[in-house]
């Protein structure tokens, strides 16, 4: 894996976090517990900051990054990412905010200042366009995304079973490391 510091900020990997060999971490990222950074994702806090909660699973090719505080974005935009959160293949989040228990699809679009609440799954190919916010317990898909009706019981049980199954995948593939 390449972990690159970047103007005094080093990256912080919780040691029970997985990050693929061809994983690209930069600057001012934390990663927390149980969490899995897959093939060819990067994820690169060098103007403002990326956090990641526990047991989240950011998958194969995904690009992370974030906004520079300035005349135009007063504060800059880091991403936060919660917890239980599984964000598909190929995804580009920039400078968001996604919180606990949300599915992102594969090749979806998250914006600047974008606030996914917890338990939203967004469909694969999706756009999230600039400071939207969408709101707990729904579906949403399009370009640009809309809310197309509530998830279900077992849609909402969805978030801690997946969360667990990339945890033991995790587990798995830093045994095969070792």
């Amino acid at each position: 894996m390449t972990i690159r510091s970047f103007e005094n900020h080093t990256p912080v990997i919780d040691q029970t976090a997985f990050v693929d060999s061809t994983a690209v971490v930069i600057g001012d990222v934390v990663i927390g517990k149980d969490s899995s950074i897959w093939p060819m994702t990067v994820i690169r806090g060098d103007i403002h900051q990326i956090r990641i909660g526990s047991r989240s699973s950011i998958q194969d090719g995904t690009v992370i990054h974030v906004t520079h505080s300035g005349p135009f974005n007063p504060g800059g935009f880091p991403t936060l990412i919660g917890d239980e959160v599984t964000v598909g293949h190929k995804v580009m989040l920039h400078g968001c905010t996604i919180r606990n228990r949300v599915l992102v699809g594969m090749s979806a679009i998250i914006m600047d200042g974008v606030t996914i609440e917890s338990e939203v799954v967004v469909g694969g190919g999706s756009l999230v366009p600039p400071g939207k916010t969408l709101d707990s317990g729904y579906l949403y898909v399009g370009s640009p995304v809309k809310q197309i009706r509530r998830l279900t019981d077992k849609e909402l049980e969805y978030f801690a079973y997946t969360a667990g199954k990339y945890v033991e995948l995790k587990d798995r593939h830093k045994l095969a490391q070792s």
